[in-house]
């Protein structure tokens, strides 16, 4: 009777592009999917580490897994891999009671092999060594969305930001081959998979080792060229790499989305240096500038943290007065966590209290809830194109899907028709979504990938 596995995913999309690539590892050696966690032999928990919360909600699931064991069974096996993998290596024996395995960032192709050697022996099993080569081979993967592939173009980080985690944990950066990046995104649109997400630590970094005067905007250009591709995202970027090439490409290639991510941490000059983002809160508000006069329509979005070392009240006022000068159409904000090995942990006491950081996100959160709300309101009334992604997760009459700017949009309609294009006139809106009635619709119809 073949062996089942179960992967649950905490983290980024790359966590779960990693958590696509590691299934299809495993059923490539063998294994079956299980649906539930009592009927896996092997559970796979993917791994976050940017945050303390994430770490603590690996430990906690460790804990019900076992505990979930009938008495006298072993109960499966449990690999650790991702990032906290990465980070803790065979400490992570100590950390939980009841892992079998650790898989660190860069030996995922070893998972299977590790897992076969735990089943077996119940010994337990560890490999959390750098490698640098980042090809993978085409067509493993287990893509999980329908509509959308992920396609991972950069692994690792060389700038150490003082609060970031990653550099320790993804490994200095390696950039895919341009060849290779095609062909997976050929393989994605072959597959029916109709909008492209390109993933890299900072992705518009991106140089192509078989193509030295292939940059980020470049790539972008020949992703567009694939036939078959209707939208093509891209996380995470930094400002410092967002150039007037790659504002040009966002503008002018029909396929890559009017959204921009533009993670700005604080909008407090004096907290940029501490975190070393490299960048002021001036040059940060001068390129959103330029985007916005660069690129009609374009909506942005950003990553915004609260409570860093040393964070004065003064410090957060600029980051509201920032958040309120640029207008994000969407936000990821989150307190300040001590994460090991950075340079804050060794550097620089967190010396705000937890109350503190508390009544601060709340305070952003607020005010980001009321211009998401005003720039929804504004769209009643307009027809928008949205991608058809899922059924919606209140009603199971109504799809869901996004515009090019990447505001979610919600209308009644058929599960047959994920994947089209649909024209909705909107007649709704709240501050996370929109709502309305589609027009028309229009199937995909991939094309030749070449």
């Amino acid at each position: 009777m073949p062996r089942r596995y179960l992967i649950e995913t905490f983290g980024c999309q790359m966590n779960f592009h990693d958590s696509e690539r590691m299934a299809g590892l495993l059923e490539t050696a063998g294994y079956e999917p299980a649906s539930e966690p009592a009927d896996a032999d092997v559970i796979v928990l993917n791994t976050c580490t940017v945050r303390e919360k994430a770490e603590d909600k690996v430990l906690s699931r460790i804990g019900e897994i076992r505990s979930g064991a009938r008495p006298g069974e072993q109960g499966p096996v449990i690999a650790v891999a991702g990032c906290l993998a990465q980070q803790e290596g065979a400490a992570m024996f100590r950390r939980a009671r009841g892992v079998d395995v650790v898989v660190g960032t860069m030996a995922e192709r070893k998972l299977p092999m590790m897992v076969d050697e735990a089943l077996r022996t119940r010994a337990r099993q560890v490999d959390i060594n750098p490698y640098d080569d980042v090809s993978f081979p085409l067509g493993i993967a287990r893509r999980m969305d329908p509509v959308k592939a992920y396609v991972t173009i950069i692994e690792g980080c060389n700038d150490y930001c003082a609060f970031c985690v990653v550099p320790h944990t993804r490994g200095h950066e390696r950039m895919r081959p341009k060849s290779e990046i095609l062909e997976e995104v050929q393989e994605a649109v072959r597959g029916g998979r109709t909008e492209i997400h390109l993933l890299g630590q900072i992705v518009n970094h991106y140089q192509a080792p078989d193509e030295p005067r292939c940059d980020f905007a470049a790539l972008l250009a020949a992703v567009d060229a694939v036939r078959g591709i209707r939208r093509i995202r891209f996380a995470s970027p930094h400002p410092r790499h967002v150039t007037p090439r790659l504002i040009s490409a966002m503008r002018d290639l029909p396929h890559v989305c009017k959204h921009l991510h533009l993670p700005v941490q604080s909008g407090s000059t004096r907290v940029l240096a501490a975190m070393r983002r490299r960048h002021t809160r001036e040059e940060y508000l001068e390129l959103v500038g330029a985007v916005k006069a660069g690129v009609a329509g374009i909506q942005l979005s950003t990553d915004l943290i609260v409570g860093f070392p040393g964070e004065t009240l003064e410090d957060f006022a600029d980051t509201l007065s920032l958040v309120e000068a640029v207008g994000y159409h969407s936000m990821f904000s989150f307190k300040y966590s001590e994460r090991p090995g950075t340079l804050a942990a060794k550097r620089l006491p967190d010396d705000i209290p937890e109350g503190e950081k508390d009544r601060r996100l709340s305070v952003l959160q607020e005010i980001q809830k009321g211009i998401q709300l005003r720039l929804h309101e504004a769209s009643v009334g307009s027809t928008v194109e949205v991608l058809v992604d899922g059924v919606s997760r209140r009603r199971e009459t109504e799809l869901t899907g996004r515009t090019t700017g990447n505001t979610v949009v919600n209308f009644p309609g058929d599960p047959a028709e994920l994947g089209s294009l649909a024209m909705v006139e909107i007649e709704r809106a709240g501050p996370h979504s929109l709502w309305g009635r589609a027009r028309s619709l229009t199937a995909p119809q991939p094309g030749p990938t070449l």
